[in-house]
């Protein structure tokens, strides 16, 4: 069986966001693997131990990317593969959702995707559900657990309303929520053997599509919101008292 993970690199969870201009800008903060994608590495992780398979990582993303490929790398992953070209720069899910769908046809004979939630930069959480929708294939969100056999994925969902208990026929995108269990540590040798690793980059001509235009586009980005109105605090010997001097201020103020 072959599967494959979708991670992307963002900014640390600590760090800073300023409007700079119409677009949120970081400034210099370190750039991770998405933590959400852990887990997903890990629930990619634990079917391939299980299923004695083969795991790609793929991540869109500028040459600086290749950092967050060697994280899932050092975590257990076998192969990784980087989706490079300026034409990704300004790529919204849609757009991501069509370079990934067409990554994953050019790898060929993929049994199952996996996804994390969403991101944390952006947090849309829709494009594991648009790339399933372009490959034709089913998905499994929210999952909390995953089980293949037979041919099916069986997936516990962690939803509002509790648990529920999915499947699907392969192939199947699945996305998974941190009830899959929390991501492995990176191991020594895993980090050497990431160090070490040669990871290649498709560019749009190897992918064979055309450039994803943005169906969204932020025009916009409003700044901090105003500060709060002067507060009085009311005080009193008692909760008696405090209550009739806040009624007092009331009728003062011709709030009512």
């Amino acid at each position: 069986m072959k599967l494959v993970v979708c991670i992307k690199q963002v900014p640390d969870s600590e760090a800073k966001v300023v409007a700079q201009g119409d677009q949120p800008a970081w400034g210099e903060a370190a750039l991770v693997i998405n933590p959400f994608d852990e887990y997903a590495v890990e629930g990619a992780l634990q079917q391939r131990d299980a299923l004695n398979a083969t795991l790609t990582a793929v991540c869109i993303g500028p040459e600086t990317a290749r950092e967050a490929l060697k994280h899932a790398l050092a975590m257990g992953v076998d192969e990784a593969l980087l989706l490079c070209d300026p034409a990704f720069e300004q790529l919204d899910s849609q757009g991501a959702a069509r370079v990934l769908a067409a990554a994953v046809r050019k790898i060929g004979d993929v049994d199952l995707l996996v996804f994390g939630r969403q991101t944390l930069d952006n947090g849309a959480g829709l494009t594991p559900a648009q790339t399933a929708r372009l490959l034709g294939w089913p998905l499994l969100s929210l999952a909390g657990s995953i089980r293949v056999e037979g041919g099916r994925a069986t997936v516990e969902r962690v939803i509002e309303e509790g648990r529920q208990t999915v499947s699907a026929a392969l192939p199947t995108a699945i996305s998974v929520v941190q009830s899959i269990g929390e991501p492995r540590y990176p191991s020594f040798m895993g980090i050497r053997k990431a160090s070490r690793a040669e990871i290649p980059a498709w560019t749009l001509a190897d992918l064979g599509i055309p450039a994803p235009a943005a169906v969204v586009q932020r025009t916009a980005l409003l700044g901090p919101p105003a500060g709060r109105a002067a507060c009085e605090i009311i005080a009193g010997a008692d909760a008696d008292e405090i209550a009739d001097r806040l009624a007092d201020k009331i009728l003062a103020e011709k709030v009512l």
